[in-house]
């Protein structure tokens, strides 16, 4: 087995749901939650969270967690965990894990590191599950992809791909197998190209889409793409929050 492990960048500051990652009305902080359903993966040897903040580490700490500080004006998340990664010779496979997936399931981590050890032609691995709603097919804020026969993303686009020209779009969501996949923003590295990544120069695609994928495939690298049944709830607003909180509360009663 490929020796891996976690790493959870997390940032303070938040848009739309400000310290969002310490929010705890479940007791918890959210960032808690994360931590926890991620060391169910049965791969890794273990879990780390990259921080921004004090505040954060000291809610990390304080669960007994482990955490490293990083810079606070990091340009992204996988500018974060390469600064861990440096520290972290030791694993050939890194994932990423956001922190604000608190429902994350531990056997989907086991599959993207599963794929770079079945697949070394690859340099990192992501997740997909089928898409057949409307509505998140139109949303911007949903990913979606196209792969080849072998799994491999061909794109990413916050567009609807592909574009089915001769066949109505409700009966092409249906389609069996599905035409439409949702990207999940779970990411599994080789530790030698995750610290390449930051050095690659941004793609002209990436730049349109806002997709740092994209400047892996721009590059002429593989991504291998795993899949799924569904999407774990990411959590970006207040109404996200709160409907964590009350399944967090329905599951605990039960």
């Amino acid at each position: 087995m490929v020796p891996s492990y976690i790493i959870i960048p997390a940032r303070l500051a938040s848009t739309r749901l400000p310290h969002k990652l310490l929010k705890r009305e479940t007791g918890q902080p959210l960032i808690q939650h994360t931590y926890e359903s991620a060391a169910r993966a049965r791969k890794p040897s273990g879990v780390v969270v990259a921080a921004d903040h004090p505040d954060i580490a000291a809610a990390v700490t304080q669960f007994g967690g482990q955490v490293r500080m990083t810079n606070p004006q990091a340009a992204s998340g996988t500018d974060r965990i390469a600064e861990v990664a440096e520290h972290l010779p030791d694993f050939e496979i890194l994932v990423n894990v956001q922190g604000d997936e608190p429902e994350i399931a531990g056997a989907d981590i086991d599959l993207a590191i599963e794929l770079l050890e079945k697949n070394p032609q690859s340099v990192m691995s992501t997740l997909a599950c089928p898409l057949r709603d409307e509505q998140r097919l139109r949303d911007p804020a949903c990913v979606k992809l196209v792969m080849d026969p072998q799994q491999r993303a061909l794109y990413f686009s916050r567009s609807p791909i592909p574009f089915p020209r001769d066949q109505p779009l409700a009966e092409a969501l249906q389609a069996d197998p599905p035409l439409f996949w949702q990207h999940i923003g779970l990411y599994a590295y080789r530790r030698d190209f995750l610290l390449q990544l930051r050095r690659l120069p941004r793609s002209p695609l990436e730049l349109c889409e806002n997709l740092e994928q994209l400047r892996v495939l721009s590059n002429g690298y593989v991504i291998q793409v795993g899949i799924v049944a569904s999407a774990a709830a990411g959590i970006d607003t207040p109404a996200d929050y709160q409907a964590f909180v009350e399944r967090h509360r329905r599951q605990a009663a039960a």
